[in-house]
């Protein structure tokens, strides 16, 4: 019996012994393992001089010439804050929810630890809650998890102890803040208060805090925008630990608990203002940065560095712009739909789908089904459709583009490239079409620049040319006969005097002026040239007729005023000094602004006043494509001008007559609804409705002739007035001759 004792104690001796091995054993392999890991064995773990200087990515701001953000560009959609802008309830609601002993333990939480361990491993409850301490949490956002669990969770602990050697209570929660991440590829409290409440995180008020922190548990569960019901219950969650904690009484709780989810969304990615102008923007920095490098060595990246970008966009004339777009265009794509609904219509759709079908190559596909994005004037949707139908659905939208311009620094004030950036993200503003009409004043002022003069008049009827037997050029009207001046000829656009000023100017001439102008196609000496076959963008027809509206100077288009490092420091500011280039002389410039003006008022744009009321100064002129395929209008005045053109994106889709596809009718309306509004605010009207340059008494009586005559006996002007024009373009002449030679 004493032996078996004996035996028994021996063996528990040994089982102690080899237990006290055991635990010896354990809590080395634990040491070794926390060496490891802190040693980055099992990955990198920031050092505390890495924790100093750990920046976030941050997003850069494109702002209005007002101040107000048009978007952003960003690797990470994030915009800091200090722990001053972020509101008290806000870090309380934060704290209640997610760290209680935040402010009392030394970044891990030993408490909540052990018993989440207790919870998980011995009582095997899986929703035993987070142990994680802020700290914790903010390490995980910081350096991510790959790996084993036991690996990470180490790696976090021994992170958010180092955290606070290296930062205060209050550092960590403003670090915290801007950088956990909230769904939608947003990160930090900032951008998530403008993306869910279109405010600043300092204008949130308790119930909305609540929410964007009832987001963090998980970001697309808690969605107020996808499931706002489940974004509700969370915000009560989160309101009762407030209340818990005592940071709200129970009355103020169940009051806030009451209230409805009331969000203003906006995701200026995807609903932004002016996201076709941001790509100028971006352009135009990237153009910048590199200078400034060559200057000063200095490199800021645009989607990391958190720049504040000042542009010169108005965005109240932005705006109105686009409501421009919805109110006109709706209207006009119901009627090209309605034109193309005929069976005659559809037969050319048929037609014109099986040649894109041949040339994309998808023949055999034809009627395969497949859901589709497709955009709507009044509720853009998803549907089912086949390839073809697709196809036809797409070559039957109506695209527009749509530039406003300073004349007199290239600031553009406002730009619309398309009706939709997310679907049909190809640019309207850079995409070259034929000119139509919007090409006569150019072909006109070449004239001018030749010694012709406003009242010359030019032959309204047609003699075939030679080489071209077959060509018949017809006015818009079908009338011939008499003789027209040239400000008459321009004033109703009249076809056949036109081409006979094409038959009187040298082509050399014309094509020096147009690409002095600015336009980069190759413009061919044909007589069709003279009634806009030629090809350019809406931003270069813009450029150009800003030459004619500042005094005859060519400019470079600019996006930018300034650009700011968020720290405020200024690292560009645009002194709209650009040495100018003068392309006409001024006289002709403001006898071509003359002539433009009467078109306004009295030729082919007068439903900018008797139809839409616009009653500022202007000049301007339309433009019709063959078969109505474009249409383009341009009006400018000393402070603004506007270029627009409407048209499918293939000329065989058009309206079949000009009561609808007019440059009238399709083109202008957008620019007239747009000066309307402009017109009735206050502050606009006085920024843009300013009056033309008047003409001095010598050009002025330059102006006065009829615009009509049925015979004309041609003979050489030598009025005092024809003599002191000559002499002025002789001056200029000779200003050319001599800089060509010092050149």
């Amino acid at each position: 019996m004493k032996r078996k004792r004996k035996r028994k104690h021996s063996m528990l001796r040994k089982l102690m012994v080899y237990g006290g091995y055991l635990s010896v054993i354990l809590i080395v392999l634990f040491i070794l393992f926390i060496f490891a890991v802190n040693q980055n064995v099992f990955g990198h773990l920031y050092s505390e001089q890495e924790l100093r200087d750990f920046k976030n990515e941050v997003a850069s701001v494109i702002l209005s010439e007002e101040g107000k953000p048009i978007g952003k560009v960003f690797t990470e959609n994030r915009t800091n804050v200090s722990f001053e802008e972020i509101p008290e309830h806000l870090k309380d609601a934060l704290v209640a929810t997610e760290d209680a002993r935040y402010f009392s333990h030394s970044g891990v939480d030993t408490r909540s630890l052990l018993r989440v361990l207790f919870k998980t491993v011995i009582l095997r409850q899986r929703s035993a809650g987070g142990g994680s301490t802020l700290n914790q949490q903010l390490s995980k956002n910081i350096i991510g998890r790959s790996g084993p669990m036991i690996i990470n969770k180490t790696k976090e602990a021994l992170m958010g102890q180092r955290l606070e050697k290296v930062y205060s209570k209050e550092d960590i929660l403003t670090l915290y803040f801007n950088t956990v991440p909230f769904g939608e590829n947003i990160f930090g409290i900032e951008a998530a208060a403008q993306r869910f409440f279109n405010k600043e995180v300092k204008d949130l008020n308790i119930q909305e805090s609540a929410v964007l922190v009832g987001l963090l548990k998980a970001n697309t569960y808690y969605n107020p925008r996808l499931h706002p019901e489940n974004a509700i219950s969370r915000r009560n969650v989160v309101l009762g630990q407030m209340q818990r904690y005592k940071y709200i009484d129970k009355a103020v709780a169940d009051s806030l608990m009451r209230l409805t989810l009331d969000l203003d969304y906006l995701n200026l990615d995807a609903q932004g203002p002016a996201n076709y102008y941001l790509v100028q923007v971006k352009r135009e920095a990237r153009y910048i940065f590199e200078q400034i490098e060559k200057e000063t060595g200095k490199v800021y990246d645009l989607k990391r560095d958190g720049l504040i970008v000042t542009t010169s966009l108005d965005l109240q004339l932005q705006k109105y712009a686009l409501a421009a777009y919805h109110e006109h265009l709706s209207v006009m794509q119901k009627r090209l739909r309605k034109q193309y609904a005929s069976e005659l219509g559809k037969q050319q759709l048929l037609s014109l789908s099986d040649k894109e079908l041949v040339r994309l190559g998808l023949t055999d596909m034809a009627d395969q089904k497949r859901n589709v994005y497709v955009f709507d004037w009044d509720s853009s949707y998803t549907d089912n459709l086949s390839i073809r139908d697709s196809i036809i659905q797409s070559m039957t939208l109506l695209h527009a583009g749509f530039v406003a311009l300073d004349p007199a620094t290239g600031a553009i004030k406002a730009y619309i490239g398309g009706i939709d950036f997310n679907t049909q993200p190809y640019d309207q503003n850079t995409t070259r079409r034929q000119l139509a009409s919007t090409f006569k004043p150019i072909l006109y002022l070449t004239a001018l620049e030749q010694g012709m003069s406003p009242c010359d008049y030019l032959e309204n009827d047609f003699n075939t040319l030679k080489g071209y037997p077959d060509w018949q050029p017809e006015n818009y009207d079908k009338t011939t006969g008499g003789f027209y001046s040239m400000s008459g000829a321009l004033k109703r656009s009249m076809n056949i005097p036109t081409v006979n000023l094409f038959t009187k100017v040298k082509f050399k001439a014309l094509d020096e002026l147009w690409h002095r102008l600015g336009f980069a196609a190759p413009l061919k000496e044909y007589p069709s040239t003279a009634l806009g076959t030629g090809e350019a963008s809406v931003f270069e027809l813009a450029l150009a007729y800003a030459a004619i509206a500042n005094g005859g100077y060519k400019l470079t288009p600019n996006a930018i005023t300034s650009i700011k490092t968020a720290s405020g420091e200024v690292i560009y500011e645009n002194q709209y000094d650009q040495e100018r280039q003068r392309v006409i002389s001024e006289q002709n410039s403001r006898l071509m602004t003359a002539m433009l003006e009467k078109v306004i008022d009295e030729g082919t744009g007068t439903s900018m006043r008797s139809r839409f009321g616009v009653e500022m100064s202007l000049a301007g002129k339309t433009g019709t494509s063959q078969d109505y395929s474009d249409a383009w209008f341009v009006a400018f005045n000393p402070k603004l001008i506007i270029a627009t053109r409407v048209g499918a994106s293939s000329a065989a889709i058009h309206f079949n007559t000009g009561t609808n596809g007019a440059g009238s009718t399709l083109a202008l309306p957008l620019t007239a609804i747009t000066l309307k509004q402009v017109q009735d605010n206050r502050t606009l009207n006085k920024k843009y409705a300013v009056g033309l340059t008047p003409l001095n008494s010598t050009l002025s009586a330059y102006m006065n002739c009829e615009d009509f005559k049925e015979r004309v006996i041609i003979k050489k002007d030598r009025s005092p007035v024809k003599r002191e024009i000559q002499r002025e373009n002789n001056k200029d002449d000779r200003k050319k001759k001599k800089k060509k030679r010092k050149g």
